[in-house]
């Protein structure tokens, strides 16, 4: 943990340098490419020492499938040997090292190399191996024409400002930022002459990068004064079970899951706050005419906070994770894109027994929340009152269920996950079943999602 915190810190002084004296108008390309790669495999030997080696193999043996394998399958072969050698990685936790975390434990960085190595395959198998008429407006967008260079490739992978904590990125924007077209490509997306602008704006990312570094202060304090004096594991502890009420534990349940939360929100916004400081994570103007630099941000704290449905509080919880399952899994999935998108984040997170809990359950619980908001929602939105009632209601139950769902992410063991699910009488997967069982469920097949995604990109191309 010290480790991660002194690389992350000098990763954000880095940063800054980064984008003053290495900005694309003092630097070439390959330069900026050059300095983010060394810095990078750097912070990764610092940090993991001699484990750091599993960093280096995947992505070489990833490069020379990229060059190797034909484009049709190129996406397939990388997904198959990048998940595989992380699921390994993953099995000597358990096997080896008996749950333990090791103090080198390289699986944080191994992990978001994979969603990089993933994400560049798919995209340039839609980039090269497909039609456009076959393509999402998104995947339209993010394909790659051309295979990278191994300079290009080693930066995108293995750059100093996500090689520790990510996020994973799209190789097309990680490029532009690297060829100084980031923000120029943002900023012409919005009419400044009509806003009494001569010429393009030049937005500075200190404001943004600022205020994530408080909310990073405010977290680290929430983390050394919450986290260790409220532990998961009390939750089934005897003596708790025996004497408190039904009610009482799931208040606690709500509180022990609050405490847990500041560690990944300083980790993820001191992340997003290192690629700010280097000029990365321009994501355009909003309505009230302010630059916003959330374009690698990993969770919007207000929305997860405020979220009245299991699917808004997903989304914004571990955004880039969310959005690489989306794009390598759910958008491309033949059968069942929501289990499977469970499954592959539960292969990705681990193989330990408590992450399948929390994922199995998750499927079972959005399938419920989704039949309950497409059957009963419309009812409750004629009036005010009724749809204050209405969100006060849907925010007290998904706040519980996610606390309900994720405690076996924390506990991992099976043991530990059974004797908390039977302490709260297994209510959220038998009120779930009972939902599904009673209420119509009208899903949306893949073939119209597909219609639909075809319907945007055609409506794009005409205008």
């Amino acid at each position: 943990q010290i480790n991660f915190v002194a690389c992350q810190l000098f990763a954000l002084l880095a940063a800054f340098w980064f984008r003053i004296y290495l900005s694309p108008s003092h630097a070439s390309s390959a330069v900026r490419h050059a300095f983010a790669t060394l810095f990078g495999i750097y912070f990764a030997v610092f940090c993991f020492g001699w484990y750091s080696i599993h960093l280096f193999v995947l992505v070489m043996m990833n490069y020379g499938i990229m060059n190797m394998a034909s484009i049709p399958n190129i996406h397939r072969y990388s997904f198959v040997v990048a998940m595989g050698y992380l699921t390994l990685c993953h099995i000597s936790r358990i096997y080896i090292f008996h749950y333990g975390i090791l103090t080198t434990d390289f699986s944080g960085p191994l992990m978001i190399i994979t969603q990089k190595i993933t994400t560049l395959a798919c995209q340039l198998h839609d980039g090269i191996g497909r039609q456009a008429e076959e393509l999402t407006a998104e995947q339209n967008r993010l394909a790659v024409k051309s295979r990278p260079s191994l300079l290009e490739y080693l930066s995108y992978l293995l750059n100093f400002m996500s090689i520790i904590a990510g996020p994973c990125s799209n190789y097309k924007d990680y490029i532009a930022f690297i060829e100084g077209r980031h923000v120029h490509m943002k900023l012409l997306e919005v009419n400044w002459k009509q806003k009494g602008y001569d010429r393009l704006p030049d937005p500075s990312p200190t404001g943004a990068v600022m205020y994530k570094l408080c909310i990073t202060l405010v977290s680290l304090i929430l983390f050394l004064t919450l986290t260790k004096n409220f532990p998961m594991a009390y939750i089934i502890d005897d003596e708790f079970l025996d004497k408190t009420p039904f009610l009482s534990r799931l208040g606690y349940l709500y509180v022990v899951t609050q405490a847990a939360k500041p560690k990944y929100y300083f980790a993820w916004t001191l992340a997003d706050a290192v690629n700010n400081a280097a000029g990365y994570g321009f994501s355009g103007v909003d309505e009230k005419g302010t630059f916003r630099w959330d374009l690698l941000s990993n969770l919007n704290i207000w929305n997860i906070e405020t979220a009245t449905s299991f699917k808004m509080y997903i989304e914004n919880w571990n955004i880039q994770t969310a959005a690489w399952l989306k794009r390598v899994c759910y958008d491309r999935a033949p059968w069942y894109p929501t289990a499977l998108t469970f499954i592959l984040s539960a292969l990705w997170h681990g193989i330990y027994p408590g992450y399948y809990f929390t994922f199995l359950t998750g499927i079972l619980i959005t399938l419920a929340a989704r039949a309950i908001r497409n059957n009963c929602r419309h009812y409750f939105l004629s009036s005010v009152p009724l749809k204050i009632a209405y969100d006060a209601v849907t925010w007290a139950v998904t706040q519980l269920a996610v606390c309900y769902t994720v405690a076996p992410f924390v506990m991992l063991a099976v043991e530990p996950t059974i004797k908390f699910y039977k302490s709260v009488y297994f209510h959220m997967h038998i009120l779930s079943i009972l939902v599904l069982l009673l209420l119509p469920i009208r899903p949306q097949t893949h073939s119209v999602r597909r219609a639909q995604n075809q319907a945007t990109l055609n409506s794009i191309k005409s205008k």
